[in-house]
């Protein structure tokens, strides 16, 4: 049995930790003594301690994020209870900044702040030989890129066949945006290009086709980027998948006489526009040409098959509901194909916070932090946003309602899909657990009784997103009405507004 436990609560099976497993990459001679151990979030924690202590591990290590800080917390307090002397050394951002505060220090051995890819196993051999440090805070300095070993080797069988594997080209990020924890960057590192594609060679030859990028600023530099594409280029098949985060405002000609190769399906770009207020801009210490944002977003739209998914908060210092207003509404006419609309968060460490005072903002004690009210948007406001942001995931973003998006949208996106938001909620007093079938019956209510869409226009779109997306039968929306009678003649106009459509396509 192992000496060094590697743990961490996923949020979900089919992710993967990889800060795990550059860990394990990097504990030398200690290796073959340390494995990793992976759970998720819906475990109970009583099993998940169970799971571990039956291995009698000497150190058990937990990468603790904003989305596990909770139900870690409750397994090491089982772990600690039933085990006082098991030492528990705790990493990750969640406990990198404002630690003392943090019932899960308390209850922890150790702790290591920033990159511990080296710390950690330095640290476990001190624990090993019976001379721990006196300090429990170990700050980790950054390490050189080209002395880490490379994690993907770790990358199991098991998780290229049902998980995603993550991949980094480089670490950091250039900019300040005070929101985000990159912010305390000084700059952006490059891995060394040669053995980094040498990793991604032997993912490939091993199966693997998604590849998640995780780097913040992937087209920061063109050359290196350039010569990632063309990689994937040369190994290009139907089942090769890549998601990139993009800088929006920098887009140069090497990089889009690359793009325009990919076919449909094979890239995903995820793009932080945030806002597009000037002001707010430079109150948050951003840098974003707006005009630059738009033509990328708009070329890539029109020139290429990648798949657009951009990034609004809501909530930032400065903004108020009418300037996110006019920034979704500038952001839904360059038409990427989703729009994640996210609440402000207060990470810890992040210097979001030193506008707390001047903008009355308070955020909700636990995670994951999000912008409770503010000077400009009071408690019922982010209430409606959060919930037109999930509404908008279920409608908006959900690629099943690409008829009836436009007839959603008017010349108006936000105010017309926030009415339809606020009616939802008032009439079904939930968010979540929507089966399909009423969903598009509740969209075409809204659309005819909230949005004044005329009936016979809303039953076509929604007619042929239903059949679209491969659901039979006869729907909701074709209850009777005054305009089909009953409902064996409106299921016999579905058909035919089907056939109808079919014939367009």
């Amino acid at each position: 049995m192992p000496s060094i436990l590697l743990s961490t609560l996923n949020a979900r099976y089919f992710h993967s930790s990889f800060g795990l497993r550059y860990l394990l990459a990097n504990m030398g001679e200690l290796q073959p003594d340390t494995a990793i151990r992976e759970f998720i979030i819906t475990q109970r924690p009583l099993d998940i301690a169970e799971a571990l202590l039956a291995e009698q591990p000497r150190i058990v290590g937990f990468g603790v994020y904003i989305w596990n800080v909770a139900e870690t917390t409750q397994v090491v307090a089982l772990l600690k209870r039933v085990r006082p002397d098991l030492v528990i050394v705790l990493g990750g951002p969640e406990v990198s900044h404002e630690w003392e505060e943090q019932p899960l220090f308390q209850l922890a051995d150790a702790l290591i702040t920033g990159p511990a890819d080296l710390a950690f196993a330095q640290l476990c051999r001190r624990l090993l030989a019976d001379d721990p440090p006196v300090e429990k805070v170990i700050t980790a300095a950054t390490p050189p890129l080209d002395q880490l070993a490379l994690p993907y080797w770790f990358y199991t069988d098991e998780d290229i066949a049902h998980r995603l594997i993550y991949v980094e080209a480089s670490r950091g990020c250039p900019f300040q945006c005070e929101f985000c924890l990159s912010a305390l960057d000084k700059t952006a590192w490059p891995f060394p290009l040669e053995p980094f594609l040498a990793e991604m060679q032997r993912l490939h030859e091993r199966g693997v086709r998604h590849f998640k990028f995780v780097d913040r600023t992937f087209n920061l530099n063109a050359k290196v980027g350039a010569r990632i594409l063309d990689f994937f280029l040369e190994r290009l098949d139907e089942r090769l998948f890549l998601h990139f985060e993009l800088i929006p405002d920098h887009l140069p000609e090497t990089l889009k006489e690359r793009i325009v190769h990919f076919p449909p399906g094979a890239l995903q770009f995820e793009i932080g526009v945030q806002t597009f207020n000037p002001a707010v801009q430079a109150l948050i210490s951003r840098k974003q040409d707006n005009r630059k944002t738009e033509e990328h977003l708009r070329w890539l739209r029109q020139h290429t098959h990648a798949h657009l998914h951009a990034d609004l908060i809501a909530g930032l210092p400065g903004e108020d509901l009418a300037s996110f207003a006019a920034g979704f509404n500038r952001l839904v006419a360059l038409d990427p194909h989703e729009i994640q609309v996210g609440i402000l968060k207060r990470l810890r460490g992040a210097p979001i916070s030193r506008h707390i005072a001047e903008f009355d903002c308070r955020y909700n004690p636990q995670p994951p932090y999000n912008l409770l009210c503010s000077r400009l948007l009071d408690f019922p406001t982010l209430r409606r946003l959060e919930r037109f942001a999930r509404f908008w995931d279920l409608i908006g973003n959900s690629g099943r309602f690409r008829q009836t998006r436009p007839l959603l949208l008017g010349d108006d996106p936000f105010g017309r899909f926030m009415a339809l938001s606020d009616w939802l909620f008032a009439t079904t007093g939930q968010t979540h657990q929507f089966a399909l079938e009423r969903l598009f019956g509740l969209v075409y209510r809204g659309l005819v009784e909230i949005l004044g869409v005329a009936e016979t226009a809303t039953r076509e779109a929604l007619t042929e997103d239903y059949r679209n997306g491969g659901l039979k039968g006869c729907p909701a929306f074709l209850q009777p009405s005054s305009l089909t009678g009953d409902r064996n003649q409106a299921c016999k106009t579905t058909a035919a507004l089907t056939r109808q459509a079919r014939h367009r396509g």
